[in-house]
């Protein structure tokens, strides 16, 4: 299978705490070239005049979100254009997933949602060392991502899986998973 996401983009994407980290890292090393692109990080260069994305989002605060996104897809494209499978991980859920998947100009181009029940995001948000969700309840963020984005590419309930057991579902689901217009 790994052949097949040669010079590839693959976005793994769902809520805080759903494990998107932890797959994506697995997934590229199990791949021959592959490159971990984390949206996150492009958050974090912003160093003064930052905003973070709330329930209620300021004008400000989504204009930088929208950055990160148009940012991670323009890396990605460029580690696929150089024969690499960019793994992208972010939240990229509602109308963003659509907006994202029209900006990445790779193909083939894979959408994975992971998405777990609310109860194991809750369980697995309070065993991680990080902590995301401050002003976010994990069901307001789940119902964004349920009732509000577009069914593009493989959703996963990860709910009972290992994050190997995540990545042996991806990879043998790929087809699911891909992207066939834009």
């Amino acid at each position: 299978m790994s052949t097949e996401l040669r010079s590839a983009v693959v976005l793994i994407t769902g809520v805080m705490a759903a494990g998107k980290s932890t797959v994506a890292g697995l997934l590229a090393e199990r791949l021959p070239r592959a490159a971990h692109v984390r949206g996150d990080t492009f958050r974090r260069m912003l160093v003064s005049g930052r905003e973070e994305m709330l329930p209620e989002p300021t004008a400000e605060a989504t204009a930088q979100l929208d950055l990160r996104q148009r940012i991670s897809a323009t890396v990605a494209d460029e580690y696929a254009s150089d024969g690499w499978t960019a793994i992208v991980q972010d939240i990229v859920i509602g109308p963003d997933l659509s907006r994202f998947v029209a900006r990445v100009r790779t193909r083939p181009l894979y959408v994975v949602v992971l998405t777990p029940s609310t109860d194991a995001v809750r369980h697995r948000e309070h065993t991680r060392p990080k902590t995301g969700y401050g002003v976010w309840t994990v069901e307001a963020l789940d119902h964004s991502l349920r009732t509000e984005t577009e069914r593009i590419g493989l959703w996963l309930d990860t709910t009972e899986q290992t994050p190997q057991e995540t990545v042996a579902a991806i990879l043998a689901n790929l087809p699911a998973a891909l992207v066939t217009s834009d």
